[in-house]
Order: structure tokens, then C-alpha cells, then sequence
């Protein structure tokens, strides 16, 4: 054998020893991946009994995150890398409002324990409701504590409902009022010499003035002033009734806070016991000692006789027997866009796809569109709302319950329904329209880039961000929006049975309260999402009824997975990875400076025509 063939000998055993241990890595991962699907099945089915409740306890509720009408898509890989979980970062309101409306006629529920630490925000109107149902659950005498070692401004709101407030002895009630600001890039866009196109029809629509200018304008601080100052009219008068406080008393609290803190030594747990702000003062240790005594000591550690809101609502669905007659509820949350979109977003596709559905469902005899929405592309909100007009065309009564916030594109959709309702604090109004364009000759100039070539047209090639837009492309667009404005005006004025004229006066980009808005006659009536399911079944003829909350279906694949990778599987996760991984949301720090600058980025519009409302956020 020649020394050239021992060589391609050897290199040949080489190469297959080689491949030989890669086949054996790779079967070994997929085996263990294999066994480690099957161990968190397994793991998940013996943690998935349901226990038996207590026969006497108290209804824990812990809202934490945000308050919303719908929980954001989270894709399985990122649940399975988050170290958090996603019930933890948002509740959802309509969850909470019916553990409540059922414990009050629950024997077994002696009272409610609200803790409210983790609770961020979600706004006045979310806030709201969740509170009309603890109001009804104190007609049925039962008790409702509420503990914390601080509270927030949205905290202290829910709280204010409870017939006893505790807070830690060395925390605090911090009230600060309403407010909206927001950054302006004018200057800095100026800096590196971006131009950005803006066409708008309403005085008010101030959506895009922080690409605009550099400070408020007087037309954009006179309704954002009426707005807060209307919220906040609602906000005192709620919380100094239930805590019988003189009127002007939570005001002059937050406006007399550095001297009244000076007085108290300091103490700002001291002060909110003489504003009457709370009940008691004590250490974590004795309001936990203080809780077991008045709900009982729980079976399983040392706790209060405690059951959370999603381990009631399981136990008392499991009895529940679906009527064959249904009210449909369809939530529309988010910015709202075209195509297709996860929950959290509203999509025109995949809504089209949900509202035909429910068009073609014999045993959904109404239908209820919850709309928490600041708007977005003006065509998919028109595609929308043709849809929502052809489920009523079948003579199923469609009922708009607005949310926080049905502004804009949210109220372009409302329009499409029988009735609009709002809760007092709903945000609305906003109709108005604006397109947004940017160009970057001067910037790319800058750096020695220019442009130039040919066209058969006065519009070849006009729409390029890295050339001047022409004034004839300019006026096109700016009559575009005019136009959308005009049909926006004429769909309201059609809907409220109302003149053009006398809505344009009301509109131009306005945002309104909900109780304005019914002033103004832009809604109906003002009630919470269960007053609106109710007036619904009323007017379907139903006295037996269930609610059937319609969601966009997922695929098989996202299903095996969801069912997979539980709430078990997080625990096989390298909690460092799962950290790093969560880390990145330290970057919605900054939102207050990129919110605007997010809404252009998600903009897909046809014809690049927007009814969306930036700042209306519900404080």
C-alpha cells in the first residue's frame, strides 16, 4: 500500500469518525429534547388538578401590570425565555369585574382583600369599573380590605373603594394629578436636517405636532387642558366621597404636600393618616397577622384564608352551563392597522376574519365590540367598520363599548354599531386626519450623497425620502387628507343622524371625555361593559343568555406549543438566559421620547392616511 493511500485512508476514517459523533450529538439532543417535552407534559398534567376552595375565604385580588380589555400576544419563545410571567404584566379588567359580581352572592366569600403593589396603571375608565363592581359587592355587607406598602395614584383609586385602607408604616400615598407632556423634535430633526411632510385636517390633531415643533401649541393645550381637568374633576370627587373628605380636599393634599410633610416630621405614612387618606399604619408582619384574624388562617402555609381571582373563576366556571342563545364579545385593542395582527393589535384582516364569523354563528343573536383604541390607518379602520355594518345588515344588534380610550380610528369604527356607549372617562373624539412624510436630501447631502435621474412624469419618482418633495406632490397629498377628513365628517354625521356642519364643529381633532361626548351627542349613553352587554340582550329579545368572548383562532401549531411550553416548562430555562432575555424591556424606559416615533414605524396604510390620536393615553 502506497503512502498516498494510507493517507486518504486515514483522512477518510478521520472524516467519518468525524460525522459519526455528530449523528450521536444530534440524536442524543433531540432524544433529551424528546424526553424533556414529555416530562413537562407529564409535570403539567400533575400540577393541572384543580384543588377544591376552601368553604370560607376571602377573594384575593392582585391586579398586576396594566389593566387592559385584552391580553398582548406573547409567541411561545418568548414566554419560554421570559423570566417573567406574562399574567404578571397585564390583567385583564373584565376577569376581575366578574370574580367580583360572583363573590358577592358566593357564601363561601366572606370578603375581598385587594393588594395593590403590583398594580402599574391602566386608566381612570379601566379603574372605574373594576370599582362599580366593588361597590355592588359591598351592598351584599361583605367587608373589603385593601393593603400596600405604598400607593400609587391609580393604586390609591381602587383602594379608596375598600372599607378599610392599611399601608406600611414606613410607606406613602403619592398623588400627583393629571398631566399630559410629551417631547418635541423639531430642533433636533432641524440638527440633522430631516424633513418632515405633515397634511392634517383639524386644527386640534396634534398627533404628529412633536415632529412639528418644539413646545405645545395653544390649540393643543386648550382640549388636552379640558381633558385632564375633567378626569381629574372625576378622580377627586370619587375618592374624597368614598373617604368622606371635604371637596377640594385631594387637591389641596398634593398642592400642600411639602409644607404639610414638614409639619408631619417627614413622615409621609403619618401624613396620609391625618389627610384621612388611610385607615391604619403597621409593619408587613402585623397587617399579615391583622389578615388572618379577620379571614382566617389558610391551609397551606402561614397565610390568610386567600383564593386569587383566576383560581375562583375556574372553580365557578366548571358549573357553568353555556345557553344556546349568546351575546358575542369582541374586543378591539390596540393600535389598529392593516392586515393581519396578533391580539393586541387590531388588524383589519384578521378582524374581517372574526366579525364574518360571528356574521355566519346562528346561536350569537348580538354582538358587543369593546374598542380600546387611539386609532391608526384610516383605510383599516373604513374596512372595518363596512364589516361591522354587514353583521348588522343580518339584524344581529351590534353595541360599542368604549373602553379607556376610543379615539380617532377607534371612534371611525364605532360608527359602524346601533349604539355607542362610553364610560365617563373614556377618552373619544380625536376625528381628524394626517398623513406624515419624511425626506432626507439635505441629510444625505450632508454626507455627499445626492440625487438625480429622469422621469416621464411630473411625479416620477416624487415619493422618494431622499429627494425635496415637489409642491404639486404636496398639495396631492394634503387633498387626500382633506378628502378622508370630509368622508370621516360625513360617516359621523350619518351615524348620530346629525348635520356635517354641526359635527365638523365639534371634531376637528378634539379629543373629548365621555361625558362631553354625550353632551355633544358623539355617544349614547354612558355605562360600563356590562350595562352595554345587558342593553344589547335587550335588544336582541334575550332574557337567557351567555357571553361568548370571540378571539382570532390559533393555528394547531401554536396550540401543541402553548400546550407544551406551560407555565411547567419555564422552570428548565437557564434563569441568566431568561433574565438577559427580559432585560430588553429596560428599553420601554424611553417610550415617553419614542412614542411617536413608534406610531410612524408601525404605519401601513395604503394611501399613508392616518386617524390616530399619539398622546390619547388614559392617565
Amino acid at each position: 500500500m502506497t503512502t498516498s493511500t494510507k493517507r486518504r485512508g486515514l483522512v477518510a476514517r478521520f472524516f467519518i469518525t468525524l460525522w459519526s459523533i455528530l449523528t450521536w450529538t444530534r440524536v442524543a439532543f433531540f432524544n433529551l429534547l424528546f424526553l424533556l417535552i414529555i416530562l413537562v407534559i407529564v409535570l403539567a398534567f400533575r400540577s393541572g388538578g384543580d384543588m377544591p376552595l376552601p368553604d370560607n375565604f376571602a377573594l384575593r385580588i392582585a391586579p398586576a401590570g396594566i389593566l387592559v380589555d385584552q391580553r398582548t400576544y406573547v409567541d411561545p419563545a418568548t414566554f419560554l425565555l421570559s423570566s417573567e410571567d406574562p399574567a404578571e404584566s397585564e390583567t385583564v379588567v373584565r376577569e376581575v369585574v366578574d370574580a367580583i359580581y360572583h363573590a358577592a352572592l358566593d357564601q363561601r366569600v366572606s370578603s375581598i382583600v385587594l393588594e395593590l403593589d403590583k398594580l402599574y396603571g391602566g386608566g381612570l375608565s379601566k379603574m372605574q369599573e373594576i370599582g362599580e363592581a366593588l361597590e355592588h359587592f359591598k351592598t351584599s355587607g361583605k367587608n373589603i380590605i385593601a393593603v400596600a406598602d405604598n400607593y400609587t395614584q391609580d393604586q390609591y383609586y381602587l383602594a379608596s373603594y375598600a372599607d378599610e385602607i392599611y399601608l406600611n408604616d414606613m410607606g406613602s400615598v403619592l398623588l400627583t394629578g393629571y398631566g399630559r407632556y410629551g417631547n418635541y423634535f423639531k430642533s433636533a430633526l432641524d440638527k440633522l436636517d430631516v424633513n418632515f411632510h405633515i397634511f392634517r385636517s383639524g386644527k386640534y390633531k396634534d398627533a404628529v405636532e412633536p415632529l412639528l415643533r418644539d413646545d405645545m401649541s395653544d390649540e393643543s393645550r386648550e382640549h388636552n387642558q379640558e381633558l385632564v381637568n375633567q378626569l381629574w374633576e372625576i378622580y377627586t370627587r370619587d375618592v374624597e366621597t368614598r373617604r368622606n373628605l371635604p371637596r377640594g380636599a385631594i387637591t389641596g393634599y398634593i398642592n400642600n404636600m411639602g409644607q404639610a410633610l414638614n409639619q408631619a416630621g417627614g413622615d409621609s405614612a403619618a401624613l396620609s393618616v391625618q389627610a384621612g387618606l388611610v385607615d391604619q399604619l403597621a409593619s408587613r408582619g402585623v397587617i399579615h397577622r391583622q389578615l388572618i384574624e379577620q379571614v382566617g388562617h389558610s391551609a397551606e402555609g402561614d397565610f390568610y384564608n386567600g383564593v386569587g381571582v383566576r383560581s375562583y373563576l375556574a372553580d365557578i366556571n366548571r358549573f357553568k352551563v353555556p345557553s344556546a342563545d349568546k351575546i358575542g364579545l369582541l374586543v378591539a385593542s390596540g393600535n389598529i392597522v392593516d392586515g393581519r395582527q396578533p391580539d393586541g393589535t387590531i388588524g383589519s384582516e384578521t378582524f374581517l376574519e372574526m366579525l364574518r364569523g360571528i356574521r355566519d354563528d346562528d346561536s350569537i343573536k348580538a354582538l358587543v365590540i369593546r374598542i380600546d383604541s387611539g386609532g391608526g390607518s384610516a383605510f383599516a379602520s373604513e374596512v372595518i367598520r363596512a364589516e361591522i355594518n354587514s353583521v348588522r345588515a343580518t339584524g344581529k344588534p351590534v353595541y360599542i363599548s368604549m373602553g379607556s380610550v376610543a379615539a380617532s380610528g377607534g371612534y371611525w369604527m364605532a360608527t359602524g354599531g346601533d349604539e355607542i356607549w362610553a364610560t365617563p372617562a373614556t377618552i373619544t373624539g380625536s376625528i381628524g386626519v394626517f398623513g406624515a412624510f419624511p425626506t432626507l436630501e439635505k441629510s444625505l447631502a450632508r454626507l455627499g450623497i445626492y440625487t438625480d435621474g429622469v422621469g416621464t412624469t411630473n411625479l416620477a419618482g416624487s415619493l422618494r425620502i431622499d429627494r425635496e418633495l415637489s409642491p404639486e406632490a404636496a398639495a396631492i397629498l394634503q387633498t387626500g387628507v382633506d378628502n378622508i377628513y370630509q368622508r370621516f365628517i360625513q360617516l359621523v354625521a350619518e351615524s348620530r343622524n346629525a348635520d356635517a356642519e354641526d359635527i365638523d364643529r365639534v371634531a376637528q381633532g378634539h379629543v373629548w371625555s365621555g361625558i362631553s361626548a354625550l353632551e355633544l351627542g358623539l355617544v349614547d349613553k354612558l355605562g360600563n361593559l356590562n350595562d352595554v352587554i345587558a342593553a344589547a340582550a335587550e335588544k336582541a329579545g334575550l332574557t337567557q343568555y351567555s357571553v361568548q368572548l370571540v378571539t382570532q383562532p390559533l393555528s394547531p401549531k401554536e396550540v401543541l406549543i402553548r400546550q407544551i411550553l406551560g407555565e411547567s416548562a419555564k422552570a428548565w430555562v437557564p434563569r441568566d438566559l431568561a433574565q438577559s432575555f427580559s432585560s430588553l424591556k429596560s428599553l420601554q424606559n424611553f417610550s415617553p421620547i419614542t412614542k411617536t416615533l413608534q406610531l410612524l414605524e408601525t404605519m401601513n396604510d395604503p394611501q399613508s392616511v392616518y386617524a390616530a390620536c399619539v398622546d390619547c393615553v388614559a392617565p
